[in-house]
């Protein structure tokens, strides 16, 4: 059993702290769920302070392969701790994940958040999608491509992305190259770029989009509870007023 857990992602700082209060001693700066968490802040998930990390001797550091850097890992697992790193690609592989990870921190069972997550995502998907291009970064533009966490989440609320089948997971791309693919819609996360109604749409006139959270579309963890239809309910009012 763990008792002294740091977190370096802030989506399962959330499901450690809902499913095993006080095991928590440091998490990041970004790590805002749940509101109240009293932990060791240890910068962000990038340049995580390493020494304070190793200084707390923890139980066992969490981590995910594409918001912490490797060699931050490695330098934590060369200093004797115990580093689980998670890397799930979709929603299913997310919630046995999660169930792991739980697992390994000390849970007995699965809470009843993870419990209602799997019955809500067991769902089948819509038979019928609309296309859409998910930007995540402006200044240059980003989009999600192929293989991703939030792209199997969209496909799950009726989403067929157009960039699916680029190379990288997250591609640089031009206005022009979304145009070009004529996406029926726009889907515009508030993070990690805040895309709103007044920053965003105006570049492409004509276009519907949808705002929507990036906690709901990036997240996994108590967030995945209710995450499906707040999406699917987003995705078809803009369809619909598109």
């Amino acid at each position: 059993m763990a008792d002294r857990i740091v977190s370096l992602v802030p989506s399962l700082t959330e499901a450690i702290a809902a499913t095993l209060p006080g095991r928590l001693v440091a998490a990041t700066d970004y790590c805002t769920h749940p509101g109240d968490l009293d932990v060791v802040r240890i910068r962000g998930t990038k340049n995580p302070d390493l020494d304070l990390i190793i200084s707390l001797a923890p139980d066992l550091v969490i981590a995910n392969a594409e918001e912490n850097r490797a060699h931050d890992l490695d330098h934590l697992t060369a200093a004797g701790l115990h580093v689980h790193v998670m890397y799930p690609k979709t929603v299913p592989a997310a919630l046995d994940a999660l169930g792991d990870m739980l697992r390994a921190c000390g849970a007995q069972v699965d809470p009843d958040w993870l419990v209602a997550a799997r019955e809500e995502w067991g769902e089948p998907a819509p038979a019928e999608t609309v296309t859409a291009a998910i930007p995540i970064w402006r200044r240059p533009w980003m989009v999600l491509g192929r293989d991703t966490f939030a792209g199997d989440v969209l496909a799950r609320c009726g989403i067929t992305n157009v960039f699916a089948g680029n190379e990288d997971h997250y591609p640089k791309v031009s206005v022009e190259q979304i145009l070009a693919a004529e996406p029926d819609l726009l889907v515009l996360p508030d993070e990690p770029y805040a895309f709103s109604a007044d920053d965003g749409p105006e570049v492409f006139d004509g276009i519907a989009h949808a705002c929507v959270s990036g906690r709901d579309l990036t997240w996994y963890g108590p967030s995945l509870v209710g995450a499906r239809q707040r999406l699917t309910t987003a995705i078809e009012a803009a369809v619909k007023n598109g």
